[in-house]
């Protein structure tokens, strides 16, 4: 087994006696590994409580007393104590067998008699680490799957004008690691954009960690971002990492960022700028590599404006902005989004059901969507659910008619202009110039109606 790079694994090696130490810091340092030194048992928990560590070298014996191995066995149960995960081999000049057992009872991996033999130390220093580093990815791995993934990529069906630019900037800022801040209504499909950007990163092997800021109770806020150890609070029975240790590598999904409680920004500001946390409990310092994706249906600036949040914070959150239009203003999109969630749900209900009837298409078409998406999702669903046959009607769709958009001889001129300026721009396939033509308005006119439109 062989380490990919072992400058990114630092040991911390233990001993009374300066030239053993000086000697292993020489033999692991011509390895490429990043080392630190110290003589007491204190001294090494300082060093954990302070600091990572990919593996931990200590004698057995120190001033206390130099044969018996109670000192190291007791330093033992307490880096258990403090870390479990960190892997630890004991050095001693008096092995025994029964020093030996004890010493892996306590927690220990392996177990050096000295002098040592330096190919066999580097081999179980390699093997350690890699294990150590191995099985803590696993556990992160089975933690984030269990408590937050969700299964397979995304599906973002876009066809409408009013996508374009979305899709466009997805397309640009997608591989990079810039930080984004998409806004829109509820139900419009925020977290199906976080899920497209991490999807063309570089980082899509990596985890992508999603979490709703909205639904964090203001005291489990830090536990939740930044973890806790055992013993933190009342409730705190082992160590648990937080949402952005767990997206180390990846990417972080804050969705409904407006909800974060003023005194808590600081924190996340903090993270972001430096890349560093510690979890509730502990001082030692956690350093991660994450991606933030963000998403609100606020007004940030308005709530900046308001003393509700941290300007400093929103800079951040805000290198790329995309907002998402709501599904009344993509209607080209809603039959193609029908049938997509008629196909899952379908599969779910196991129901022979085969499409939408003519009046069921018309009213999805005049539908408002208040609910934008995740409306005509359940919509959709309630209609698989209810119909008594193959195509689902529109009395199947639960829908209210009060939300049913106008048609032409209820709307007013200005209304009428918008419409027709939109479905000559859907027909034109978002060629400006084009639908200018068309509609017989030279280009500074219908540049003049595209902005008092939002278009």
């Amino acid at each position: 087994m062989s380490l990919q790079d072992p400058t990114n694994h630092r040991i911390l090696v233990a001993d009374d006696q300066a030239d053993v130490l000086e000697a292993l810091r020489l033999l692991l340092k011509s390895e490429g590994f990043s080392i630190e030194t110290v003589k007491s048992p204190a001294a090494v928990i300082r060093a954990i409580e302070a600091r990572e560590f990919s593996l931990v070298i200590m004698d057995l014996n120190y001033a206390r007393d130099t044969t018996s191995g109670q000192e190291g066995f007791e330093l033992l149960s307490r880096i258990q104590t403090l870390d479990s995960k960190l892997p630890v081999v004991v050095m001693t000049a008096w092995a025994t067998v029964e020093l030996a057992v004890e010493a892996m009872r306590r927690g220990a991996k392996d177990f050096v008699t000295k002098p040592w033999d330096n190919p066999r130390l580097l081999a179980i220093v390699r093997n350690q680490v890699e294990l150590g580093s191995a099985m803590r990815t696993y556990r992160r791995l089975e933690e984030e799957n269990k408590l937050l993934r969700g299964s397979g990529g995304p599906v973002l069906i876009a066809q409408s004008v009013a996508m374009r630019p979305v899709l466009e900037v997805i397309a640009r800022v997608g591989p990079s690691d810039a930080n984004v801040l998409i806004t829109g209504e509820n139900g419009t499909g925020k977290g199906v954009i976080a899920q497209a950007l991490h999807a063309t990163s570089a980082r899509a092997a990596r985890p992508l960690i999603s979490v709703n800021m909205g639904g964090l109770p203001e005291g489990l806020f830090e536990s939740e971002l930044f973890g806790h150890v055992k013993g933190a609070f009342t409730d705190a029975k082992t160590d648990r990492a937080g949402r952005f240790e767990l997206a180390d590598g990846g990417t972080l999904f804050l969705d409904e960022i407006g909800n974060i409680p003023l005194s808590q920004q600081a924190k996340i500001l903090r993270t972001l700028e430096r890349g560093e946390f510690e979890r509730v409990g502990s001082s030692k310092t956690h350093h991660v590599n994450v991606r933030l994706v963000s998403a609100t249906n606020a007004d940030l600036p308005a709530e900046v404006a308001a003393g509700r949040f941290r300007q400093d914070l929103l800079f951040r959150l805000n290198t790329i902005h995309i907002h998402l239009p709501a599904l009344r203003e993509r209607h080209e999109d809603i039959p193609l989004l029908a049938q997509h969630f008629l196909k899952q749900h379908v599969g779910r209900y196991r129901k022979p059901v085969t499409g939408f009837d003519e009046d069921a298409l018309v009213l999805m078409n005049r539908y408002a969507w208040p609910g934008n998406v995740r409306e005509l999702d359940h919509a959709v669903e309630r209609g698989v659910l209810m119909t008594t046959g193959k195509a689902i009607r529109a009395a199947d769709l639960g829908l209210n008619a009060a939300n049913s958009s106008k048609g032409l001889d209820d709307m007013s001129l200005e209304e009428v202009e918008g419409y027709l300026i939109k479905r000559t721009l859907a027909r034109c396939n978002g060629n400006a110039r084009e639908a200018a033509e068309e509609l017989g308005l030279s280009r500074s006119a219908f540049y003049r109606r595209l902005e008092k439109y939002g278009l």
